[in-house]
C-alpha cells in the first residue's frame, strides 16, 4: 500500500524565490528511487507561508531507503546559507497511508 510523506515548511515571503529556485535546481535523483511514485511542489496561495513537499513511495520500506541513501542527503544539502534560514525549525513531516485513490476517467469510459 502506497505511504504520502508531506513536509510543510515555512518560508518568509522574502525566501519564497530562492526557496522555489532550489527545487528548479534539484537533481531529481529522486524519480529514478525504486518505489517513488510522486512529486509535487506546492505553493501556499493564501493565508499561510508554509509550502509543502508532497511524495508517494510504494511503501514505507522504499521511503525510508530513500531517506537513508546518499542521494537523499545531496538533495537535502542545497540550498547554501540564503535559503538554510528560511527553513531552520519550521518543517514538519506528516506521514500518510493511501486507502483510497482515484484519477481522471478515461474519454472511452465517459461514453459508455
Amino acid at each position: 500500500m502506497s505511504v504520502v510523506k508531506i513536509n510543510a515548511i515555512t518560508v518568509p515571503k522574502e525566501r519564497q524565490e530562492r526557496f522555489e529556485e532550489r527545487f528548479r535546481g534539484r537533481a531529481g535523483a529522486v524519480e529514478s528511487t525504486p518505489g517513488f511514485e510522486w512529486f509535487e511542489l506546492l505553493r501556499p496561495q493564501e493565508g499561510t507561508d508554509q509550502y509543502l513537499v508532497y511524495t508517494r513511495w510504494e511503501n514505507e520500506a522504499a521511503y525510508e531507503a530513500w531517506q537513508s541513501g546518499q542521494d537523499f542527503g545531496r538533495a537535502h544539502s542545497g540550498g547554501g546559507d540564503t535559503l538554510a534560514p528560511a527553513a531552520a525549525n519550521s518543517a514538519h513531516l506528516w506521514s500518510y497511508e493511501v486507502i483510497e485513490s482515484a484519477g481522471p476517467k478515461v474519454a472511452q469510459d465517459r461514453q459508455n
